[in-house]
């Protein structure tokens, strides 16, 4: 897995320059209001079976507020679907491109365009089987 400062500052500037387009933008006709639901889903290539990468990726969407599930491929990546706010959606494909399970190691991630949906499809997030 590579990772660089220069990465994560960038991701970092991207939430900040979408905290601001909230606070400054009026509440009707906002379609980026913080009430807002996105989503996309993901898969993870690298070594993520066998290292708990489910259980550790279904603790940090618990812990930001984000719905939906993963399951483990038999191509041996970990698939998956989010739905939550745009910035704690952001954070959780932050955290599934960067950190993973502490065994794991991420080659790459790949997300289809995020969209926004008008409701959660999920009541929380579930490992599948």
């Amino acid at each position: 897995m590579v990772f660089s400062y220069k990465s994560d500052l960038f991701v970092k500037i991207q939430i900040i320059f979408i905290a601001i387009a909230l606070i400054s933008s009026p509440a009707t006709g906002n379609k980026m209001s913080s009430t807002a639901l996105y989503t996309c889903c993901f898969e993870v290539f690298g070594k993520v079976q066998g290292v708990f990468f489910r259980k550790y990726t279904e603790r940090k969407a618990n812990t930001l507020g984000v719905r939906g599930w993963c399951v483990n491929t038999i191509n041996g990546t970990v698939k998956g679907e989010l739905e939550a706010p745009l910035i704690p959606l952001n954070q959780m494909k932050h955290w599934l491109e960067t950190k993973g399970s502490p065994a794991s190691v991420i080659e790459r991630v790949e997300f289809t365009p995020t969209k926004q949906i008008e409701q959660y499809s999920f009541n929380g997030f579930v490992i599948k089987k």
